[in-house]
């Protein structure tokens, strides 16, 4: 349950900040950016904030 949460949620951010930095200002790119990163850091360190927080708030693997 918690990884499906976490894609909805990388996808829900990167897909705001696209659509943000293009009809409003480019600096909402870096949204998508950071979470691009964070994903990729993931990946290598098998460790993502947003699983930290979601586990704290109750979220069941």
């Amino acid at each position: 349950m918690v990884n499906r949460i976490l894609r909805g949620i990388a996808g829900a951010l990167i897909l705001f900040g696209f659509v943000m930095g293009h009809f409003v200002h480019p600096g909402f790119y870096f949204i998508t950016a950071f979470v691009g990163l964070n994903l990729f850091q993931s990946a290598f360190s098998n460790w993502c904030p947003m699983i930290a927080v979601l586990k704290q708030v109750g979220v069941k693997d």
